[in-house]
């Protein structure tokens, strides 16, 4: 679920820039490699200095997925924010970021080690020891981000990444595409957020900083029963779960999970955010803080749901993708054929001659048309690039 574009501003007439000064150009310090991710505006490239041979990221977004001038301002602010977070530990590291007039980089630490939810998968079995100290590692960056005026608000698993293969290796976090800069006490409006991971003060439309506490307390449930805490087959069959649904602390695997773990969720899934724990709170939480977290492996059913809820929203996110497709190639062509596409179609209809089937004039045919609308869709897709299918 993106933010909400009803009051976005449009783009202005003339050519827009994001930085506010000129930078050198991305291709002459770097050489962009394979693709690494896709995220809602942008790509993420592996990418390799040219005058060290040093290895980072390089998240290129393209200036024509910026539709309004919010848009603009949404990736300054990322960039901005990635700098003021610059140095802290636990969060991506940016190393530069550059402008020309097709799109923004921002190259940034490479991270190696995965998303959080493939290394547990891959591991193969883990206690409740290992959800506290990933927990500690989520919540000391909240803290951080919180202490320094940044809300993330896209909190999930595959916002954090591991930085090595290194059984020791860091969690950092990510994308801070739809973070904000707020002062205490300070109220949003827009719908912002992840539908599993979304809270219900978010989707109500006014909330602070305490979203954040919400939805790392359901990476929490899902770390530990291998479901989220709030599901339906649809997004709003979801949000309704969220706003109405109650949360379940009791069917399996709940009766073999702590009372200091459950203890915990409860305070940060509550639904009153005056009442829910602070970032603060949740780090000098017993369960955290007191090493009590029972080293007895998980029953293997958590592992197993953990591995189909995984695999199941990288499927949802393909099925996304594909749709987006069709909707691209129907856009280019009912809009936006080019010149060499209507002479390839004339050139094939041309070459075609006339048939037994239905026939309108011209010696143009039912059949001709279906041919050349193929060829035509042929081409089109060989030269559609993957930047026009987004997330």
């Amino acid at each position: 679920m993106n933010k909400s574009s009803s009051a976005a501003t449009p783009k202005d007439s003339n050519p827009t820039w994001v930085l506010i000064y000129r930078t050198q150009k991305l291709q002459d310090l770097y050489s962009l490699g394979p693709k690494l991710g896709q995220g809602r505006f942008g790509i993420t490239y592996l990418c390799k200095d040219n005058s060290t041979g040093q290895t980072y990221a390089c998240k290129s977004i393209p200036k024509r997925k910026l539709f309004y001038t919010d848009d603009y301002d949404e990736v300054l602010r990322e960039i901005q924010i990635m700098k003021h977070l610059s140095e802290k530990p636990n969060v991506v590291q940016i190393q530069n970021s550059y402008e020309d007039a097709v799109a923004v980089h921002l190259v940034m630490e490479l991270c190696e080690g995965g998303e959080l939810f493939d290394r547990i998968v891959r591991k193969g079995h883990y206690s409740e020891r290992e959800p506290a100290m990933l927990m500690k590692t989520i919540m000391e960056i909240v803290h951080v981000c919180h202490s320094l005026g940044v809300m993330h608000r896209d909190l999930k698993p595959e916002n954090f990444l591991f930085d090595s293969d290194r059984e020791n290796s860091a969690l950092k976090a990510t994308d801070f595409g739809l973070s904000v800069f707020y002062k205490p006490g300070q109220i949003f409006f827009e719908v912002v957020g992840c539908p599993y991971y979304v809270a219900q003060e978010v989707l109500c439309k006014r909330y602070g900083a305490e979203a954040d506490v919400w939805s790392a307390g359901v990476i929490l449930y899902i770390l530990l029963s291998g479901k989220p805490p709030f599901w339906a087959e649809s997004d709003r069959g979801i949000f309704q779960e969220i706003l109405e649904g109650k949360l379940d602390l009791q069917s399996e695997p709940w009766p073999g999970i702590s009372e200091s773990a459950k203890n915990l969720i409860g305070k940060m899934l509550e639904r009153d955010p005056k009442k829910r724990l602070t970032a603060h709170d949740v780090l000098c939480h017993p369960w955290i803080t007191a090493d009590i977290a029972p080293d007895k492996p998980l029953d293997s059913a958590v592992l197993s749901r953990l591995r189909q809820f995984s695999a199941m929203n990288k499927l949802k996110k393909m099925a996304v993708r594909t749709i987006r497709c069709h909707y691209v190639l129907r856009k280019l062509v009912l809009s936006q054929v080019n010149k060499d596409s209507k002479k390839i179609m004339l050139r094939s209809l041309s070459a075609q001659k006339p048939s037994s089937s239905r026939y309108y004039g011209g010696g143009i045919t039912i059949r001709k048309l279906n041919s050349s609308f193929q060829l035509l869709l042929q081409v089109i897709a060989e030269r559609l690039s993957e930047e026009e299918i987004g997330d």
